[in-house]
């Protein structure tokens, strides 16, 4: 197949690339102008690549010529300052990927793979681990585009036979992740533990999260794109809730640093405790979370202190 993967030269991008690329597909990459192709090395010489402004429509459209599936992996905004400038989050969010879909149909595009939040459309879960039937009502304005756009790929499914499937993810981790981000809590403890800079816990750490590896989550992704799911909606996730502190505890017993923490005060966007049912993935899929927690926290440690020595 011919894929488009907008985003493609990002921590989760890259890898799908290298793995589409890997089974033989047809790549174009669609990501800012000037951006960083470090993260492409593997593949960079078997697929192509466009910059341009996703919410440009002359960027956007001749970008989606020939393709047959789009992975669209964009977003412009974080779970916590999208309650900040809402309009902007669904100028830039919801806006693109309509004007996107448009497209799509107008250029034959077969399908849409579109990675959702698992950690945020739920909102407050009533109960864990949430499977997709759960009711959604996000308390944050990140979630509600993510949600909005879901419902816009099933309306042009509806009225234009726009095939999709929609992976709610809950939080991977891994090799190329940004260290200096706000986001990915693995990452970002790593990055400063290894830079022996202190980090900032919001609340007394209690707060837990799904996380899961780089790998099972291209897996997921490349399943998706090269077969026909019954379902629409898939959580992709790890399945296990781990908290703030235990993120630090596995640091300690896998770098044998201690992490320099700070603890601030709680702020009301954070969900208590989000963990995701993978059940469905597992049977209709074939799939389900293959790297354990520790060895996930091992090889991106080992990936981290490579790329901080070269």
């Amino acid at each position: 197949m011919h894929c488009l993967v907008l985003g493609g030269a990002g921590f989760m991008g890259s890898h799908i690339v290298d793995a589409l690329v890997a089974r033989g597909h047809r790549v174009r990459i669609f990501d800012l102008p000037n951006i960083s192709t470090l993260n492409l090395k593997k593949s960079i010489d078997s697929v192509e690549i466009r910059g341009g402004d996703f919410n440009n429509v002359n960027d956007i459209s001749p970008a989606l010529e020939d393709i047959d599936v789009v992975v669209h992996l964009v977003g412009t905004t974080l779970p916590g300052p999208s309650n900040e400038n809402p309009a902007y989050d669904v100028e830039s969010n919801v806006i693109g990927t309509l004007n996107l879909l448009k497209q799509a149909v107008g250029k034959g595009v077969k399908k849409i793979i579109f990675s959702s939040s698992g950690g945020t459309v739920y909102g407050i879960p009533r109960f864990v681990p949430v499977p997709e039937t759960h009711e959604t009502n996000p308390v944050c304005s990140y979630g509600i585009t993510k949600l909005t756009i879901e419902k816009y790929l099933a309306l042009f499914h509806h009225l234009y036979n726009l095939d999709y499937t929609v992976l709610r993810l809950a939080n991977p981790y891994g090799e190329r992740q940004r260290i200096d981000n706000v986001q990915g809590a693995v990452a970002v403890f790593l990055g400063k533990t290894l830079l022996r800079q202190p980090i900032t816990i919001w609340g007394d750490g209690s707060i837990a999260r799904d996380y899961f590896y780089i790998s099972d989550l291209v897996q997921a992704f490349m399943t998706v794109i090269e077969s026909d799911p019954p379902s629409r909606i898939y959580n992709i996730a790890g399945g296990i809730a781990r908290s703030l502190n235990e993120i630090l505890s596995v640091i300690r017993e896998v770098t044998g640093l201690q992490p320099i923490v700070r603890y601030a005060p709680g702020r009301r966007l954070d969900v208590p405790v989000n963990c995701l049912d993978v059940q469905l993935a597992k049977n209709e899929l074939g799939w389900q979370p293959e790297i354990s927690w520790e060895e996930g926290i091992a090889r991106t440690w080992e990936w981290f202190k490579k790329s901080r020595e070269g």
